[in-house]
């Protein structure tokens, strides 16, 4: 298997064949705001970086440090600059963690646990960092015949290992890795705790004593993004997770925080690429 250099074209490759993807990169892409995508992510960082926000919880990146997200969760890098940002992105289709799952083990646990002190953090050891990039290197250097056998049982104990880690690591010893500007956290917080009703700006300076310009101006410097921007990610989250369970799309953005069809309708479809209606039909046949 090629590793790829555009965590783009991974997600792009991962859906198109309901397999998994690698992407090497050594530098961001364009910056991609708050996002969510159809596939599991596994993020691996080689040289550290900034920080990763993904739905309300901040989290510092260090070498060796990987990050489990599932296709419900928005996430964003922040606080980029120009610095050498190498790390390793796995793109995964749910339907094929499903398909290599058995019985007995479920592979797709790392992605679907998610208790309320969930972390998706886990900071590897030096031994287990270089567990992680032989399996990358057994699954990109399969070469020849059944080179394709090869990548698959390859992936097969990398999620293994992964799933092991998530089953053993205590989500306390871990919960306190993510760091957060305190009044930002609390911010976010409130938005997620209120984000089925409406919520504006003028409603959230209100609530914490602040000028609505410099509510917007310290979000967006600990979070790159706008809270409007953060706010319509967050529902976008939620309304997939909803039409993925079978909810009929005007239930959907009911009960998702989106105040009418049409705002919804255009939301969805920029951020996921299809209608909500097509996204439910593909979700449930």
């Amino acid at each position: 298997m090629n590793e790829l250099t555009s965590c783009k074209l991974s997600i792009a490759n991962c859906l198109q064949t309901k397999s998994f993807s690698i992407a090497h990169l050594y530098k961001e892409e364009k910056a991609m705001d708050m996002h969510i995508h159809d596939c599991y992510e596994i993020y691996y960082s080689i040289s550290g970086g900034k920080q990763f926000l993904i739905d309300n919880k901040f989290y510092s990146i260090n070498p060796g440090d990987l990050f489990i997200i599932n296709q419900y969760e928005s996430h964003k890098l922040t606080q980029i600059d120009k610095m050498i940002l190498e790390r390793i992105v796995i793109s995964i289709h749910p339907d094929y963690m499903k398909k290599i799952s058995t019985f007995e083990t479920d592979l797709d646990y790392c992605f679907t646990f998610r208790p309320t002190a969930f972390c998706h953090k886990l900071s590897l050891s030096k031994e287990q960092q270089n567990r992680f990039l032989y399996y990358i290197n057994k699954i990109t250097k399969a070469d020849g015949f059944a080179h394709d056998i090869l990548e698959q049982s390859a992936f097969a104990e990398l999620m293994v290992f992964i799933n092991g880690l998530a089953h053993s690591m205590e989500q306390e010893d871990v919960i306190s890795s993510y760091s957060h500007n305190s009044l930002v956290n609390d911010i976010l917080t409130y938005i997620n705790t209120n984000i089925t009703n409406d919520i504006t700006i003028e409603q959230l300076a209100r609530q914490f004593f602040l000028s609505e310009s410099y509510i917007c101006r310290i979000f967006k410097a600990a979070t790159g993004t706008t809270i409007n921007k953060y706010i319509t990610a967050r529902r976008i989250s939620i309304a997939k997770s909803l039409l993925n369970d079978g909810s009929n799309v005007t239930a959907t953005y009911e009960n998702s925080g989106f105040t009418d069809y049409s705002t919804f309708f255009k939301a969805f479809t920029k951020a996921v690429g299809i209608s909500p209606k097509k996204y439910a039909q593909l979700s449930n046949r």
